[in-house]
């Protein structure tokens, strides 16, 4: 740290009680009372570098020459600050550093310590002092934390402004392009910063800065001093990134509940209605506040999950609404971005409907729909086949993830006995269709609400499930969906239809694959002639193909008999729940091994098949593997 010695005299100051001596040999002529200290000294030396000083005692040496009292209870950094000031006035030592000198600039100024009452005087050692310190990073923080204790002084002579400028332009400074004067040591003050090669001593090789290096330093500002930072390094052009990251950093060390989580699952979640203890509530409240005012606004610059603990601890801090609102829309705007376990955001209110806060979810959804509806390129009318439904694009459309996560999050909330549904329609359905490539996720969610909620009346059962698009059901859904109980049988017809015409067209593409391939080795066949080699093995695998191509032409048009009985019983079913067994057979339709919703190893060789059983377990019962996208016991 910097440091300015002043003065050659040896110490003649000692305190007595609460009373400072001067131990120069003559008696005090001059009582000068700073708070609840007092100093006994001499007019002299005071004179000498005070033109306030000189005022007063001119004033009342005038009325009464045998007792001169000055108060002077209104100098700035008080008894403390004063001691230094008049020492210096008496030429003993005094030592300025980065912690001192705002407060005895200030203490200069007030006591008219100029240069007309003598050259070298406080005013200006002071200030030659500060512009030094500036030239480093330590000691402007620690000179500008200073300033809070002598602000309305310190913003007069423009000390803050100053500290602030400096410290914006070293944080804006690319740090690897030159040595950023940390602090006021030397080399010799720090042996580590040198190396010694050859008998000659050399600088050593700066380690690499990191762009979050001021992130920790700024943050023990207080947030008035730290947002008028933050703005300086806004204008200079840093980038909204490293602006968010200060942000957040001095978030999460002065918002203690954003490190709590909150959720139901882990079971240290406040109670509703629960209140902070008052004497940090508001002090919490309003920071906050002014921290989500602070932020950037651009998108992505950010992360989701942090805002999502914003609006979290807003709720529990009883932020403004418009607070809130402001979070909820920022999360919207990237919503693709968020996690399931970040949107389980519990009811905050004292009247608790439900265990968490789906209202808000539905606002946060409503808003990423806006904003993303007009980059969409919706084609909801198409018919989804088996290679597109295993197959799939890399990299998956904002609008598809945040199906996913709806999706995940309403078969978290489903079990939730109190969740009505129009709720759980309304938010399943601000998905757009075009938006679920597959719809396992909104089937695996419907059926842990029907278990949830078994007074369902039947209708309301296939209002729910028209949620589903049963074309877009995985063989693995489909199967489940098919032996399941609590689904409607128009339901489960429609899912046993379209896997049937899934199935027909699979078989007809390998039949035209196969017709493709049995022109093709007759062509093959007429060249081999000249090979006499290659004749047999070529009159073979001709002999092979067309046995494959009778068989499918067999398979084809019992399936084009079965898809015709099949609309004509659609249309003769009966409404009574107990039928379904009989429609299944009716359909020849047969129980498949057990499929990977019950078993991830089932596929693998080796391992036992089962029967599938009748569904009497939702998919609930199963967790969605982010991954693959399975579901998994």
């Amino acid at each position: 740290m910097a440091c300015m010695k002043l003065g050659s005299k040896s110490e003649v100051f000692h305190l007595d009680n609460l009373t400072w001596l001067c131990s120069t040999g003559l008696p005090s002529d001059v009582i000068l009372e700073v708070g609840e200290r007092t100093f006994h000294l001499h007019k002299f030396p005071l004179l000498s570098k005070s033109r306030l000083l000189e005022n007063l005692i001119g004033e009342l040496s005038g009325e009464d020459e045998t007792k001169c009292v000055l108060q002077l209870h209104d100098i700035p950094g008080g008894a403390k600050t004063f001691l230094l000031a008049a020492k210096f006035c008496y030429g003993v030592k005094i030592e300025l550093t980065a912690l001192n000198v705002v407060r005895l600039r200030c203490a200069a100024e007030y006591l008219q310590m100029t240069e007309d009452c003598g050259e070298g005087n406080l005013i200006m050692q002071t200030e030659n002092f500060l512009n030094e310190i500036f030239c480093y990073w330590t000691d402007s923080i620690k000179a500008l934390e200073t300033c809070e204790e002598v602000l309305p002084h310190a913003e007069e002579l423009h000390i803050v402004s100053r500290c602030i400028d400096s410290l914006a332009m070293k944080a804006c400074a690319d740090p690897s392009l030159f040595s950023l004067p940390m602090s006021g040591c030397s080399d010799v003050e720090n042996p580590g910063a040198a190396g010694i090669w050859n008998g000659i001593r050399t600088a050593a090789k700066p380690n690499p800065v990191s762009e979050d290096w001021w992130y920790e330093d700024v943050s023990i500002l207080r947030f008035p001093l730290y947002k008028r930072l933050i703005l300086a390094v806004g204008t200079r052009g840093m980038r909204a990134e490293r602006i968010a990251g200060s942000v957040v950093y001095y978030a999460k060390r002065h918002l203690p509940l954003l490190g709590r989580q909150s959720s139901f699952q882990n079971g240290n979640c406040a109670a509703p209605g629960l209140a902070i203890s008052a004497s940090s509530d508001v002090g919490q409240r309003n920071l906050l506040e002014e921290i989500v005012e602070l932020l950037p606004i651009e998108k992505g610059v950010t992360a989701t999950n942090f805002l999502l603990r914003l609006l979290r601890t807003s709720m529990i801090l009883d932020a403004r609404q418009s607070c809130r609102d402001n979070l909820e829309k920022r999360v919207g705007v990237q919503l693709d971005q968020a996690a399931l376990e970040d949107l389980l955001i519990p009811n905050m209110g004292y009247s608790v409907e439900t265990l968490y806060d789906i209202d808000c979810v539905q606002r946060i959804l409503d808003h990423f729909i806006l904003v993303d509806h007009g980059s969409l390129d919706s084609n909801s009318n198409c018919m989804v086949y088996e290679g597109q439904l295993m197959g799939g694009s890399n990299s998956l459309t904002p609008m598809t993830m945040v199906a996913n996560l709806v999706d995940g999050y309403l078969a978290e909330v489903a079990p939730d006995v109190n969740l009505k549904l129009l709720k759980f329609e309304s938010l399943a359905a601000g998905i757009p269709d075009y938006a679920r490539p597959l719809d396992d996720g909104i089937y695996r969610a419907i059926d842990i609400f029907l278990k949830a909620h078994p007074w369902l009346t039947d209708s309301e059962k296939e209002q729910l499930c028209r949620l589903m698009n049963c074309q877009k059901l995985s063989l693995e859904a489909s199967t489940h969906a098919a032996q399941n109980e609590r689904l409607p049988l128009r339901v489960i017809v429609q899912v046993l239809f379209f896997e049937q015409l899934r199935l027909r067209t699979s078989v007809a593409g390998w039949f035209f694959v196969s017709d493709n391939l049995q022109n093709s080795q007759n062509h093959s066949g007429n060249l081999a002639l000249i090979r006499n080699d290659a004749s047999t093995q070529a009159a073979g695998t001709t002999q092979n193909h067309l046995v494959a191509v009778n068989d499918m032409k067999e398979r084809v048009s019992g399936l084009e008999k079965e898809c015709s009985s099949m609309k004509q019983d659609i249309e003769k079913l009966v409404k009574t729940k107990g039928t379904w067994n009989a429609i299944l057979k009716k359909f020849s339709f047969r129980p498949k091994t057990k499929s990977s919703y019950y078993d991830p190893n089932a596929s693998k060789p080796g391992n036992n098949s089962k029967t599938l059983p009748e569904s009497k377990e939702p998919f609930a019962n199963g967790k969605v593997n982010h991954n693959s996208g399975e579901l998994e016991d």
